[in-house]
């Protein structure tokens, strides 16, 4: 819980800094958005009902953090990501986590020709809290593991809705602590080891558009080859975010993420988050 309150204060330290440039920047260089969201979900059932059913509450926290520079020739957009979640089955006295993400997302472009941009991608993901698997053992924790992605390549960016980044020499870094390679590979890094080295092509797409009023659907993909290992195994992150604005300070939230990376799992791994809860945009 310590290493979750220091997540969330450097997170809210970073917002707090972008805060006070927004009041000092008069020309509007930078565009900076974000959005709040607690959701709740609750199922109870009494003895006599039939149906069958295990009474449950769980909650979850999100943040998603835009802050984008343009000028001139030059863009360079920036997202933040942070999600938790906790669960409490009823008769079970563990807590179980639903959800744990933190991402970083960061584009460099500089104007190449017509919609095209000369690029520099960065991306950074890890976790804030331990994970444990059905038996309660303890398989990740903060930073382990960790991704970075790192790249030179070209944009095409039609809108703040629509891009495609194309980086044919990328570099990924996957940390683990040595505890969990101690017997067997973890996370794609070796037994015995505490880091992976990779080095391929990443292709990162973003799509956001509005279905009906006040119902948005956000897409990211990202597909990553490694030239060092099987090529042809690509390794496809893909998320869906359906926001639903009920009003100013309600709303309702789908979150789907599928990961395949045969490096880790020779599976589809498949996350889904579902709630209604308070919301506030800033």
């Amino acid at each position: 819980m310590k290493k979750i309150a220091i997540s969330f204060v450097f997170v809210f330290t970073i917002l707090s800094v972008t805060a006070q440039e927004t009041a000092t920047d008069t020309i509007k260089y930078w565009t900076k958005k974000g959005n709040i969201s607690l959701l709740f979900n609750q199922s109870a059932y009494n003895k006599q009902w039939l149906g069958g059913g295990t009474s449950n509450i769980a909650g979850n926290f999100g943040l998603n953090y835009d802050f984008n520079y343009k000028k001139e020739d030059v863009v360079w957009d920036n997202k933040l990501i942070l999600a938790y979640g906790l669960t409490k089955i009823k008769g079970d006295e563990k807590i179980a986590k639903t959800d744990d993400r933190v991402e970083l997302n960061s584009l460099y472009g500089k104007k190449a020709n017509g919609q095209w941009y000369y690029s520099m991608f960065f991306n950074f993901k890890t976790q804030m809290d331990t994970g444990l698997d059905k038996n309660m053992t303890k398989i990740s924790h903060f930073f382990s593991p960790a991704y970075f992605q790192l790249g030179p390549g070209m944009l095409w960016k039609k809108n703040d809705n629509l891009s495609v980044n194309f980086s044919p020499a990328t570099a990924k870094l996957i940390i683990v602590h040595p505890h969990f390679t101690e017997f067997d590979p973890s996370f794609g890094v070796l037994q015995g080891d505490s880091s992976r080295i990779e080095f391929g092509a990443s292709i990162t797409a973003y799509y956001k558009f509005n279905i009906m009023a006040n119902v948005s659907i956000e897409n990211r993909l990202n597909l990553y080859s490694n030239y060092l290992d099987n090529p042809q195994n690509v390794d496809v992150d893909y998320q869906m975010n359906l926001f639903l604005k009920i009003n100013n300070y309600l709303s309702a939230n789908v979150a789907v993420q599928a990961i395949y990376d045969d490096n880790s799992i020779q599976a589809v791994q498949v996350r889904e988050v579902f709630g209604l809860g308070v919301n506030y945009g800033f």
